[in-house]
């Protein structure tokens, strides 16, 4: 059999025979749980002059099925979805150290899925205003673009302010929808936020980590600022913790360069989410292999 698995790119990732049979395999369909299967007898096999025919003609017709399964998902807003087009190409941009980092966590995740669990990650830094909010959109983003399933993603302080709008305009700027509204106070007001047309939405404003909002057991802890891993050296409820520091733009307010390192700190967060969840999906297809 012949396994040939696609990536929503659209490239051929892998190749394998398995006795008499051809067998097409990508992982839009494995998030789905679905496998689209093409068979071929080995006498049919013996009549065939050219394989490289065959072969050819199953990879179109796999190309088919897996642009059918693509427009059935949500896609991303236009802007935001031509903005992640190059993350991908990014990820050599992370150290080897970071990554490692940021691949524990994916550990973490595929963990939780290979024991049928939600993977709840609940992102924390001190005020729950900057960082930490960019961290749970973008972990959803991405969730939602490699088709990971079973992921919850939220967002906490180690005390509460606001969602900055600061990180609210470079959110915005990026091509999520950022919308303000009814609820929370003039301090700290409530925002929707989403990432594409029918994904649902976040509800985002400031909390501490331990909030009704979020979970309270069987969660991991994903500390995005040194202050927050410091001073919080537990967190109540996380069954696994993770430390990925980012410098804070805060830094940068009212300064000139106060929008550039918004934007910065957004893309570079965005990267390293998406790095997270591709290594997640390539984990997950192997493991699937694996299973066969």
């Amino acid at each position: 059999m012949y396994f040939i698995i696609l990536h929503p790119s659209r490239k051929i990732l892998h190749f394998h025979r398995y006795k008499h049979c051809f067998f097409i395999y990508n992982d839009v369909c494995l998030r789905h749980k679905t496998l689209f299967n093409i068979l071929f007898s080995q006498k049919q096999m013996k009549n065939l002059k050219n394989r490289t025919f065959l072969i050819v003609s199953m990879s179109f017709f796999a190309l088919f099925l897996v642009s059918f399964q693509i427009m059935k998902t949500p896609k991303l807003y236009p802007k935001l979805g031509k903005y992640v087009q190059d993350l991908p190409q990014e990820f050599s941009q992370i150290d080897e150290k970071r990554q490692h980092q940021l691949q524990k966590i994916g550990d973490y995740i595929v963990q939780r899925h290979l024991s049928n669990k939600q993977a709840k990650l609940v992102v924390i830094c001190t005020h729950n205003s900057r960082r930490s909010h960019l961290g749970h959109i973008w972990l959803k983003t991405a969730a939602h673009y490699y088709g990971v399933q079973g992921i919850q993603g939220f967002s906490g302080g180690t005390e509460a302010t606001a969602f900055n709008p600061r990180a609210v305009t470079a959110l915005r700027d990026v091509g999520f929808k950022i919308e303000k509204i009814n609820g929370g106070t003039k301090e700290n007001p409530h925002y929707h936020g989403s990432f594409a047309p029918k994904s649902g939405f976040s509800l985002l404003f400031s909390k501490k980590y331990d909030n009704a909002h979020n979970p309270k057991k069987e969660f991991a802890a994903v500390m995005v600022c040194s202050e927050a891993d410091a001073s919080c050296p537990i967190v109540l409820g996380a069954d696994a913790r993770f430390a990925i520091p980012y410098d804070d733009p805060k830094h940068f307010d009212n300064t000139p360069q106060e929008a550039e390192k918004y934007l910065e700190r957004c893309r570079q967060i965005g990267r390293e989410m998406f790095f997270v969840m591709d290594y997640v999906k390539n984990k997950l297809i192997l493991e699937a292999e694996k299973a066969k």
